[in-house]
């Protein structure tokens, strides 16, 4: 019998400033994904949520909100996941890993976050308690600060990549519009993101207000299954051809920022044990928290060399049109980033995409697809390559 795991459905609330509260998006999320699944409640083994928090909601104890969601949840085990802005990944390595260690067949993911009745200055400080503490320098940085460092540095070694973040905010928010669970429906063109101005102002130098992505809220939830569960009966089914996870030093001081190592290293153990390159890639959905994280990315992937991640803009293969498109759904950037359910979305939507589920955002035809969930600045790095299975 294959040990195989698969996604067999997924569940998506609308992104946005929302009205709902967290136990309103975990629900919602988690039935939809049962639904969508044809799994019952009381065939769910176990339940994992990705949830980052650090204080955005009074909720400290979260996990078994899910339940909320069935009551034929109750008494399954629950465990909330929090790895910065990686936690939704964590939560779906949490259930792989209990699927893998047969203490589980069938495993629902929720990932959630309520963050924009908070003000922008303490959402920015909350993120920032994903920074290190134990140096004063580095725990004065927010993220726009951290990866305005990110941008400084790449223009001191391989030449300003101002024009590059320009055209990645640019073809994000043209993607969203075609997106209706995105946050934003606002086009940007690139020659508004290019130049600061009193609508696109400075944030952290150079960074500007449109290389930053939104503070949103929102859920998105998958479930999980082995091959001798219910995936073997299911009406629709996506196989995790790899799950790869790679931590790095969380001071920045001890790594080479630039070089985006963990990034780099997780996705080529994921294509190695996935047996496949970047070139069978159709698509990727990746960590653009700003923009500067997903020119490192393409660097990372493999889609150009180091220092040239602007290449695969100008010769359109990240485009929606393109050879490898990234950030179909509008990333970060304009789908929005409600923290604990950034990493879940990219499985949900990779699960729709080699489904043929995904409507407007559609890449016809795809059979394989990477989600890189990223936390901190590049310290916690989650590859997943998903293959279609149209057995």
């Amino acid at each position: 019998m294959s040990n195989d795991i698969y996604i067999i459905g997924s569940g998506h609330t609308r992104f946005g400033r929302l009205e709902e509260t967290l136990e309103d998006l975990i629900v919602e999320a988690a039935r939809e994904a049962l639904e969508e699944a044809q799994v019952s409640a009381s065939d769910i083994d176990a339940v994992f949520l990705g949830h980052f928090n650090s204080g955005l909601v009074p909720d400290g104890f979260a996990s078994s909100l899910i339940l909320q969601a069935h009551p034929d949840f109750r008494f399954k085990p629950a465990t909330r996941c929090e790895n910065a802005c990686a936690s939704g990944a964590a939560a779906i390595h949490g259930g792989i890993n209990a699927i893998r260690s047969g203490a589980a067949r069938n495993v629902l993911v929720v990932g959630a976050e309520k963050m924009t009745h908070r003000s922008t200055v303490e959402v920015t400080q909350a993120l920032a308690g994903a920074g290190y503490q134990n140096n004063p320098t580095e725990a004065g940085l927010s993220f726009p600060q951290v990866f305005a460092i990110a941008a400084k540095q790449y223009a001191k070694r391989y030449g300003s990549p101002m024009d590059a973040m320009a055209r990645i905010a640019a073809k994000n928010h043209d993607n969203a519009m075609k997106n209706p669970l995105a946050h934003m429906h606002k086009p940007l063109t690139y020659e508004f993101c290019r130049e600061e101005s009193e609508r696109n102002p400075l944030i952290a130098p150079p960074l500007r207000l449109s290389d930053c992505s939104l503070v949103t809220d929102g859920a998105a939830a998958i479930v999980l299954s082995a091959a001798n569960a219910e995936a073997g009966d299911a009406p629709a089914r996506v196989r995790v051809a790899a799950a790869e996870h790679v931590s790095d030093f969380l001071p920045m001081n001890r790594r080479d920022f630039v070089a985006f190592e963990g990034p780099a290293r997780a996705i080529r153990q994921a294509y190695e044990v996935a047996g496949i390159t970047v070139s069978d890639l159709d698509f990727a959905e990746v960590h653009d928290c700003f923009t500067p994280a997903e020119l490192l990315i393409y660097e990372a992937i493999g889609l150009a060399p180091e220092g040239e991640g602007a290449r695969a803009l100008e010769d359109g293969t990240v485009f929606a049109d393109g050879r490898t498109p990234v950030n179909l759904s509008g990333g970060l950037k304009a789908k929005g980033h409600p923290v604990g359910a950034t990493g879940v979305s990219m499985h949900a939507l990779g699960f729709r995409q080699l489904t043929g589920r995904a409507g407007g955002i559609q890449r016809a035809g795809a059979e394989w697809g990477l989600a890189f969930n990223m936390g901190g600045a590049a310290v916690a790095n989650y590859a997943t390559i998903l293959q279609a299975d149209r057995a």
